[in-house]
């Protein structure tokens, strides 16, 4: 699939409507629940959303995984509460045409081979889809 930048940013600002819809379902009263032991509760979850997206856009625009940096930004996600977090994804729309408003078109379709995949820049819904699924 081919997008251009514009239509990359709409993407990823509707991916960030939709989590922010669906975290409206959260109930508050069960933030501890984990499906596991090994899985991550409710507001871990959150947390970790309220991080990786940008973040896996900073690291396929520098073209390499900064363990420092990310470290860094998982952890002032994980010491947010649920409100925080809610505001924090909310501010990912903004983010998201921020981070990409220098990057062309041809810039997209530059092959990044980073987390173990050789994808493309505009391929960035599917990657961060499917981080979250795997959170």
């Amino acid at each position: 699939m081919v997008l251009t930048k514009s239509e990359l940013i709409s993407s990823l600002q509707n991916e960030v409507r939709i989590l922010l819809h669906l975290a409206t379902k959260i109930d508050r009263a069960k933030l501890d629940y984990r499906p596991t032991a090994k899985q991550r509760s409710t507001l871990e979850l959150m947390q970790y959303l309220s991080m990786m997206g940008p973040a896996l856009v900073q690291v396929a625009l520098a073209g390499a995984f900064d363990p420092a940096a990310w470290t860094v930004v998982e952890n002032a996600a994980k010491a947010r509460d649920l409100d925080q977090t809610m505001a924090a994804i909310a501010e990912h729309a903004d983010a998201y045409a921020r981070l990409l408003a220098d990057v062309s078109d041809a810039d997209l379709r530059a092959e990044i081979a980073e987390l173990g995949y050789r994808v493309t820049l505009e391929r960035m819904p599917e990657i961060r889809a499917l981080c979250e699924h795997r959170a």
